[in-house]
């Protein structure tokens, strides 16, 4: 669970039944980003770059929600490259990582912070 300070702001993404298991939205980030927001098959959220970094496209929304050795994950629909949905890493490319972002539900919505979690710092 994430805790946010003061200073954190929380957008809403989507209301919350309109993402069915295994199922992802784009969303616009206020800075001009976009993130991808997934339900997994065991209800977790995640929000992730929704840019493949292997082809520029803005795709993973759409990409292929799924499991590796119980790491949940997205493959893209192009070139079916798996990236974990908890951290962003690559599963394929170790140099290759996403961005995520903290999601969280408030009432009937699925809400996304807009800081990165990757640019926090310990």
């Amino acid at each position: 669970m994430t805790t946010a300070t003061d200073t954190d702001t929380w957008i809403n993404a989507c209301p919350a039944q309109r993402l069915a298991p295994a199922d992802g939205v784009a969303v616009l980030l206020p800075n001009g980003r976009q993130a991808a927001l997934f339900r997994t098959r065991d209800d977790e959220l995640y929000a992730v770059d929704n840019i493949d970094p292997f082809t520029h496209a803005a795709v993973l929304s759409r990409g292929i929600v799924g499991d590796r050795a119980g790491e949940p994950t997205i493959a893209s629909p192009m070139l079916k490259n798996v990236f974990s949905l908890r951290t962003g890493q690559s599963l394929d490319e170790p140099d290759t990582r996403l961005t995520t972002w903290p999601v969280r539900t408030t009432g009937d919505t699925i809400q996304i912070r807009t800081r990165a979690s990757e640019e926090e710092t310990p």
